[in-house]
């Protein structure tokens, strides 16, 4: 935990986009700290048991890149787009590389869940 006092824990939820969540950000903090301002009822992030409150410390994230083996770029080609999934840490970040992060999770070719790293005051 990186709040002060102890007082809190560190958890890792999934859940299938959308979340229903509304984002905000603390920015009087240090570094800027991406928080749930709100939970709508019966939305996917209530049923993950995001609660309003948690801070958001990483989600999972898809980035779009070309791979290219050396045979094509022999051969004069151009390669082929690869979707790759990765941890993408918010702290500091943001709120609108943030949101983007969260909604990139729609180019997963698998349409896994995202992954959220919460910070839980007890």
């Amino acid at each position: 935990p990186r709040l002060k006092g102890g007082k809190s824990r560190i958890l890792a939820v999934q859940a299938p986009l959308p979340l229903g969540l509304v984002l905000g950000q603390d920015i009087t903090s240090t570094p800027i700290l991406t928080t749930v301002d709100e939970v709508s009822p019966d939305s996917n992030g209530d049923l993950a048991q995001i609660k309003q409150g948690d801070i958001v410390r990483a989600v999972t994230a898809c980035q779009t890149t070309m791979e290219t083996p050396t045979w094509q770029l022999l051969a004069g080609g151009i390669g082929q787009p690869k979707t790759k999934r990765f941890i993408y840490s918010v702290d500091g970040r943001p709120l609108e590389e943030v949101l983007d992060a969260v909604g990139s999770n729609r180019m997963d070719v698998n349409g896994r869940d995202v992954w959220l790293v919460l910070e839980r005051m007890d």
